[in-house]
């Protein structure tokens, strides 16, 4: 396997995975993409991808150009396409899954999110202050209520509607923590947008992915900024996110109210056991994304040295 494609099934299978996230209500697409190390290349390519878009619509070619090409291209589409298909997939497979074993999958789930808690205060570049403190319980609270809220059905939604569902969960997808397919579960618009899906309604697909691209370019330049000037106080506010979301997939609680439960039941060494395997899996996911980051690290600074010591050598030193 040729290094090139290397990387490139490696986005592939990255992206896949925020996919499958985004098809399951409770899990963050965003918060997958931290775990696998493709959030900030994302979120960048988007905010370029934005400004590309409005440089043409005031008729400046270069500077669009100029955009585009700072786009990791060789990442970002391999990570569309595997989000893409394993979406699509996922909707298919994993929704018998969820109805069938809520309790089983909701305590895989909250182990996974559990572990990923560490990954956006490992980012963080300074000792944690009382505004980060602040900022996590702030998206802690903010998190809590919006996963408290009860669930709706829209059997037949008009277009607008579907538009709308998908500006507000695309903002959701970015921001970990927060749970696009929760959104929509909320509005009442998750099973009419997974039928849709399923059934390859090409006029719901087409109006939802429309409304997720008007609110996905009102908003990701802003998270953009935020990421490159308030580096430490946007990681805090996701960190309280995250904990935050763990609310919604608590094993034990009521479907209809919400209502969260004591652990208990049959079951229990059998759910803790779930939560455990998706703890691992995470685990083993971030410890083989700083080995590659350390290799990475390691490599450039190897050709570094090399670089300058080619140049000494030229200039006879």
């Amino acid at each position: 396997m040729t290094k090139p494609f290397g990387r490139w099934f490696s986005s592939f299978v990255r992206g896949g995975l925020i996919g499958t996230a985004e098809a399951i209500p409770g899990i963050s697409g965003g918060t997958i993409a931290l775990v696998t190390g493709l959030y900030d290349t994302l979120i960048d390519g988007a905010g370029y991808v934005v400004s590309a878009i409005k440089s043409l619509t005031i008729g400046r070619g270069a500077e669009a150009k100029e955009n585009l090409r700072k786009v990791n291209w060789s990442v970002v589409v391999p990570s569309l396409i595997g989000m893409a298909v394993f979406l699509l997939l996922a909707a298919r497979l994993l929704a018998p899954l969820l109805e069938d074993y809520p309790q089983e999958t909701n305590a895989l789930f909250f182990g996974m999110i559990l572990v990923s808690i560490a990954i956006p205060i490992r980012m963080m570049r300074q000792r944690m202050r009382f505004l980060d403190i602040a900022l996590i319980v702030i998206g802690l609270v903010a998190a809590v209520i919006l996963t408290g809220l009860p669930q709706g059905h829209v059997s037949d939604p008009p277009l607008w509607l579907v538009a709308l569902a998908a500006a507000i969960a695309i903002n959701a997808l970015v921001l970990p923590g927060l749970s696009g397919s929760f959104m929509l579960l909320t509005m009442g618009m998750y099973t009419t947008t997974i039928a849709a899906l399923n059934d390859r309604d090409l006029l719901y697909i087409g109006v939802f992915a429309l409304g997720a691209l008007i609110g996905l370019s009102t908003f990701v330049k802003g998270l953009q900024w935020l990421l490159h000037h308030k580096h430490q106080a946007t990681l805090a506010l996701m960190t309280g996110l995250m904990i935050g979301s763990l609310r919604v997939l608590w094993p034990w609680q009521n479907e209809e109210t919400r209502a969260l439960h004591t652990p208990g039941g049959d079951n229990i060494g059998g759910l803790a056991l779930l939560a455990a395997v998706g703890a691992a899996i995470v685990l083993v996911m971030i410890i083989v994304e700083v080995r590659a980051n350390r290799r990475a690290a390691l490599r450039e600074a190897a050709t570094t040295v090399e670089s300058g010591t080619d140049t000494d050598a030229r200039v006879g030193v």
